[in-house]
């Protein structure tokens, strides 16, 4: 059966493209724009715990227009849900561990640009393919494997040196950041650091109950909730219409509009490292989405030829 992508046209993939871009670098600076903002700062967990009760709920909407009546949408909750307790357990890993890296990207881009934060984030590339190869027993061509060095280089070379954003006047740690980033790309590469979720609503949970859940809620924060819940849902059906080419020439535009748009809002002034450091990761996001060379009917070719010299 031929994949999805296959079976649409050139405009449709360049409309999935566009989602995917406008999606990540929106969803970027607005969060930045609403933890950078000198308004009273909201908590994250709680925008990050409403997005996850509206993809709850939309998820359910979907369920129940697909199964079409009341009787079979039960039964179909009954069957997938409450009576396989087993399948819930291995849903509700990967589901804490995303709860996990939303909030470390709220953190992250609470303490660094979000042009920064954009090229840093693209670590979960080399992060994925190592807990591929050394989990699922994958192998990587040389081309990956030098474009996963390329990748990790030009992000050093953007943290070497972090790019100063003029017109932020709130204080910032960007050790702090990076760290989160880093917590951020390994829940995308496995699922291993739940119990920091704990850790973090606890933090909160004493001044929640002081001064509100919905404390410092702006219509800017509604903005940021509306992108990661329906927003995020919707790029995750496009997703399935593109290649890895297109997903990585995707990345690299988001880190493009990213950075001129932390230029124009956040007078992020742009050193000769942070230049340097996001080209080589955006040359390394499309070298290693390129498709590995078949070398089967190569190989083939070859051996026929041998058993040939050998006859003769």
């Amino acid at each position: 059966m031929a994949a999805p992508r296959d079976n649409v046209t050139l405009l449709f993939k360049l409309y999935c493209l566009a989602v995917m871009t406008l999606m990540a670098a929106v969803y970027t600076i607005a969060l930045r724009y609403t933890r950078t903002s000198d308004k009273e700062l909201y908590f994250s967990t709680t925008a990050v715990c409403i997005t996850e009760v509206i993809k709850l709920l939309l998820s359910v909407g979907i369920l129940a227009k697909e199964t079409g009546s009341l009787g079979r949408f039960k039964a179909s909750l009954r069957e997938n849900v409450l009576g396989s307790p087993k399948e819930l357990l291995k849903l509700s890993v990967p589901s804490l561990v995303y709860a996990v890296q939303n909030n470390m990207a709220f953190l992250a881009l609470s303490n660094l640009d979000a042009a920064v934060y954009q090229v840093t984030y693209q670590l979960k590339i080399p992060c994925t393919a190592l807990c591929t190869v050394l989990m699922l027993n994958r192998t990587l061509s040389k081309l990956q494997w030098v474009s996963v060095f390329m990748l990790c280089a030009g992000v050093t070379l953007v943290q070497w040196k972090p790019a100063q954003a003029t017109k932020v006047v709130v204080e910032q740690n960007p050790l702090l950041g990076f760290g989160a980033i880093a917590i951020a790309v390994l829940c995308s590469g496995f699922a291993g650091i739940i119990v920091t979720l704990a850790g973090v609503y606890l933090s909160d949970g004493a001044e929640i109950k002081e001064k509100g859940f919905f404390y410092g809620y702006t219509y800017y924060v509604w903005f940021v909730i509306f992108l990661a819940s329906v927003g995020g849902l919707y790029t995750s059906v496009v997703v399935k219409y593109t290649d890895n080419i297109m997903k990585g020439f995707s990345a690299a535009a988001a880190i493009v509009l990213s950075t001129i748009a932390s230029v124009m809002l956040f007078g992020l002034q742009i050193t000769l490292t942070f230049a340097l450091g996001t080209l080589l990761v955006c040359v390394s996001i499309y070298l290693y989405g390129l498709p590995r060379q078949d070398t089967t009917s190569i190989q083939q070719g070859e051996t026929a030829s041998k058993e040939r010299v050998i006859g003769v």
